[in-house]
């Protein structure tokens, strides 16, 4: 039974290792020429603009309920006028950013994992390399990359969208005009409350495209490989984002207090 526990921690940290390793190529990689702009675009097209329907529909729904669960209790004391700082501080500083993530992962991260893995199962990887294709700066640089530029972007869709359904949820409840509403939203805002949490999904963005490419760039095992790589890679990129988040609040409240 020792022997078996040490094994399996033995293959779990090797498969750390080639993760990160595998993450560290793809940096290197991408300030590398040739550059496969062309395929980096339809990426960013179907990583990014298919994926902006859901965050705004999201956005708009949470940004709702916040508002409700925050007037709630806001409103015990008297201090409605506190729910558009409430929600916009929410959003951007916390809750948008990781939501974006989580729901990015979900779509994407899956979709990733299957493509990769169906390919590499089928033999078309190995076609393309047999072309002198560059098979891992074609197929794995350029969705990472598309993950890091898309993120920063939905995150923002999904947070203004947010604060749009906050102020369609107050304007209902409480018959608020949009001139207080925004005012009371934005007005205690500074650029630290913009800049550190939007640029820590770039963080999240290359997680998601480096987890969903390794698991299925090295995908085995035919269709149960397909599978497995697909739902591994919401699993594991989820959860990563979820704990480089604790990390990344601690630092931006470090510099940005």
């Amino acid at each position: 039974m020792v022997s078996s526990l040490t094994d399996r921690l033995g293959l779990w940290f090797g498969s750390v290792g080639e993760l990160g390793l595998f993450g560290w190529r793809a940096i290197e990689e991408s300030f590398h020429p040739p550059l496969e702009f062309r395929e980096t675009i339809r990426q960013l097209v179907q990583i990014g603009w298919r994926s902006g329907p859901l965050v705004l529909v999201s956005g708009f729904a949470f940004g709702i309920v916040l508002a409700l669960q925050t007037g709630s209790s806001m409103s015990r004391f008297g201090a409605q006028a506190m729910i558009p700082e409430a929600v916009s501080l929410g959003l951007f500083r916390d809750v948008g950013p990781l939501i974006t993530g989580l729901l990015i992962s979900g779509r994407v991260g899956a979709g990733i994992g299957a493509e990769l893995a169906g390919m590499r199962v089928t033999e078309q990887i190995d076609a393309l390399e047999s072309l002198a294709v560059d098979s891992f700066k074609y197929l794995v640089v350029t969705r990472i990359v598309a993950c890091v530029i898309a993120l920063p972007i939905l995150t923002l869709m999904l947070n203004y969208s947010g604060v749009l359904g906050g102020l369609v949820s107050e304007m209902i409840e409480y018959h608020v005009s949009v001139h207080a509403f925004l005012g009371n939203a934005f007005g205690p805002m500074g650029w630290s409350d913009y800049i550190p949490p939007t640029l820590k999904t770039v963080v999240f963005g290359f997680i998601i495209g480096t987890v969903s490419c390794f698991l299925g760039y090295t995908a085995t095992q035919g269709a149960v490989g397909v599978g497995r790589a697909s739902t591994r890679s919401v699993v594991l990129s989820s959860l990563l984002m979820i704990l480089s988040e604790v990390i990344l609040v601690k630092i931006i409240l470090f510099w940005w207090p």
